[in-house]
């Protein structure tokens, strides 16, 4: 199992409906086919405003998750809302190039979207198994 963790932090002044509509995007990747579970709520205890964790079950579903359609209208809907963006993957696959095989994922994803290495490079900060420099 791979367990994709987003944290977000968002700009300051944004319209509550504009985070709502982005909040529900991040829900609607909750429910791609490939996501076997998620939660996506306020953040507590830290920086960040809100985050979200999405169960994959491989990385076969991580491609499908990186890929679909709802992850990507989340990504054009949600990013240019944030002032800082981590990311990051827990596994209990025992796999010691499973953090390679995840940075290729991204990197293959970046490489076919270039409006999104665009939007994440606006980031003030940016960090984890979906930070820009993967795409490089």
């Amino acid at each position: 199992m791979i367990y994709h963790c987003n944290r977000m932090k968002l700009k300051q002044g944004l319209p509550p409906e504009q985070i709502a509509t982005a909040l529900e995007h991040l829900k609607e990747q909750g429910r791609i086919p490939a996501v076997q579970s998620f939660v996506v709520g306020p953040e507590h205890g830290s920086e960040f405003d809100w985050g979200a964790i999405f169960v994959l079950a491989d990385l076969d579903a991580y491609w499908e998750y990186l890929t679909h359609p709802a992850h990507k209208r989340s990504e054009r809907a949600g990013v240019p809302l944030l002032e800082k963006f981590e990311c990051y993957d827990v596994s209990d696959d025992p796999d010691p190039g499973l953090e390679a095989r995840i940075a290729e994922l991204q990197k293959r994803n970046y490489e076919a979207d270039p409006e999104l290495v665009t939007l994440m490079a606006g980031l003030a900060s940016h960090t984890g198994s979906s930070a820009v420099t993967h795409a490089a």
